[in-house]
């Protein structure tokens, strides 16, 4: 398995990729047309081409010989807590193929991304996480995150029902 920085060429690949592992993970939620106009908006691949040329975040991909198994993608924290400052970091997103998971994937894009985040020191890291995603949620806190809030992540005419986790800077 290799884990390697994407770079812009990637777009493409990212935006199949966070398509499918979204819709693997959450499409029983929605509606075709709020899942579809969500995927329009957030997986396309000019999204991820934005997102690739913003010296602001940066994504990780795991690659097996020359298929994508998942991604991370980290940035500035845009989550709505009232402890959450512009300087703190965020865990956006984190998503394996489904029969790639519990192989470590999920632990070596964490990784990547965390080291990434806290690059010129320890800051504030945060992370959003479905409420019913009990697996992500024991994940996130052997890394030392910790429930912090809740909120409404709205897809469509959905609200799903999210956790705020919160990993306070580490001296």
């Amino acid at each position: 398995m290799l884990i390697r920085r994407a770079q812009s060429t990637d777009a493409a690949v990212l935006a199949e990729l966070g398509a499918r592992t979204f819709i693997d993970a959450f499409a029983h939620l929605y509606s075709q047309e709020d899942l579809q106009a969500f995927l329009d908006e957030s997986h396309s691949v000019d999204a991820y081409a934005k997102l690739l040329a913003s010296p602001l975040y940066a994504i990780w991909l795991a690659v097996e010989g020359d298929e994508p198994q998942g991604y991370a993608l980290a940035g500035p924290c845009g989550l709505p807590h009232e402890d959450a400052r512009p300087e703190d970091g965020e865990l956006k997103r984190l998503y394996i193929n489904g029969q790639a998971q519990g192989g470590g994937i999920g632990a070596k894009l964490l990784e990547e991304a965390l080291a990434w985040l806290e690059r010129d020191g320890p800051r504030t890291l945060w992370i959003s996480v479905w409420s019913e995603n009990y697996g992500a949620q024991r994940f996130y806190g052997r890394y030392g995150f910790e429930k912090a809030g809740e909120y409404e992540f709205i897809v469509g005419q959905q609200h799903d029902h999210e956790f705020i986790y919160r990993r306070k800077a580490r001296a």
